[in-house]
């Protein structure tokens, strides 16, 4: 015979955080992508996206801003077939180390690839489709932590 306990008596731990001035909860601790903390993870994304000769390479740190995701890396290619290269160079270089996409959405022919660590989304746009969607503009609260140019 097994004891269970009784729902009426388990209590959720109480968030240590106060809500955000947006109403929204804070997170108590951020959502690693694997054991590797969602900036070191970002900070490899930028490094495999240059090796992709990747243009205008900006990592922003939203993990204050939202629970989506802790980090956006967001750059431009200036091809389909580039676009396509970058992307699949970040995830090849990361699936070396362990570490694998949530998934993929978008093609190269979409001038838009996004490739979804969990805690870190990649955005690999051409310069057109960058400029109409202006990321950084919508998440402008953000802080910029790397910025190639």
């Amino acid at each position: 015979m097994t004891s269970m306990e009784d729902p009426a008596n388990v209590t959720e731990p109480e968030s240590t955080s106060s809500p955000r001035p947006d109403g929204l909860p804070a997170r108590d601790t951020p959502v690693p992508a694997g054991d590797r903390a969602p900036l070191d993870l970002a900070r490899r994304i930028v490094e495999l996206a240059e090796d992709k000769k990747a243009a205008d390479i900006v990592l922003l740190d939203l993990g204050d801003l939202t629970t989506l995701a802790d980090a956006f890396v967001i750059c431009s290619g200036g091809s389909e077939r580039q676009i396509g290269a970058i992307a699949d160079g970040i995830i090849s270089g990361l699936r070396d180390e362990k570490v694998r996409p949530i998934g993929r959405e978008g093609t190269p022919g979409s001038h838009w690839v996004l490739v979804d660590f969990g805690s870190v989304i990649v955005h690999v746009f051409t310069p057109p489709e960058r400029d109409y969607y202006q990321l950084e503009k919508h998440w402008a609260a953000a802080r910029v932590v790397v910025r190639v140019q």
